[in-house]
């Protein structure tokens, strides 16, 4: 599969081979949706939690005796149908949400979203990036500048679309230069995830990137 390579000036250097095996995928939605969908439930945090009535507080002795009062019969004061007291079916942080995947599954339907953006003209492949200090300033004009090459990419004072860095390695130069930018995110090449890809509408791709993932996911 061959693109083009630029370098951040935006400069056209030249044409290079990406290997087939990840961006020459043709597309299973299906799968892309099930692995997705993996993802999200396997990440999810259970926050929500009630108590039951063993775990309310108080309600140790009877409200009043069994039998010859006239009310009805009450074994606690933390029933849940006492003002205070238990809840009954609400939710509990002991749910499980998680959905198993192999890694077969999820390295295709990863490459499936890579060779996807590729085709429609929503990557765009990097020699590098060198930032001698981590201006923000430097990042928003360089990022703006590589933008306006990406076919119906949108910018304005108020809203961009989304753009994914994909670097090799953790470097805090290039993460500190674009990090006020709400718009973009970097994510090293051994981190890269279908959901990040997706939810990211266009991606910058270095070059040294490419190599990293051959090896992260043993091709």
């Amino acid at each position: 599969m061959k693109t083009e390579l630029y370098n951040q000036s935006g400069e056209l250097m030249g044409n290079v081979e990406l290997p087939d095996k990840i961006f020459g995928v043709a597309m299973n939605e299906d799968l892309v949706r099930q692995v997705l969908e993996a993802q999200s439930a396997n990440s999810r945090r259970v926050i929500a939690h009630t108590k039951d009535r063993s775990e309310v507080r108080g309600g140790g002795k009877k409200p009043w005796k069994q039998k010859g009062t006239g009310r009805a019969r009450h074994a606690s004061i933390r029933s849940p149908i006492w003002k205070g007291g238990g809840v009954a079916f609400g939710p509990t942080k002991e749910r499980n949400f998680a959905k198993k995947i192999n890694k077969k599954m999820k390295r295709s339907a990863l490459f499936m979203a890579l060779s996807s953006k590729l085709k429609d003209g929503q990557m765009m492949l990097l020699d590098g990036l060198n930032f001698e200090t981590p201006k923000t300033k430097v990042g928003v004009a360089i990022i703006k500048n590589l933008s306006s090459k990406m076919e119906g990419y949108r910018t304005s004072k108020k809203k961009s679309d989304s753009i994914l860095l994909v670097v090799p390695s953790r470097e805090k130069t290039i993460s500190r230069t674009v990090n006020n930018l709400s718009y973009v995110e970097t994510l090293p090449a051994d981190s890269l995830n279908i959901k990040d890809v997706l939810t990211k509408k266009y991606m910058f791709l270095l070059q040294g990137a490419v190599s990293v993932i051959e090896k992260t996911f043993k091709l």
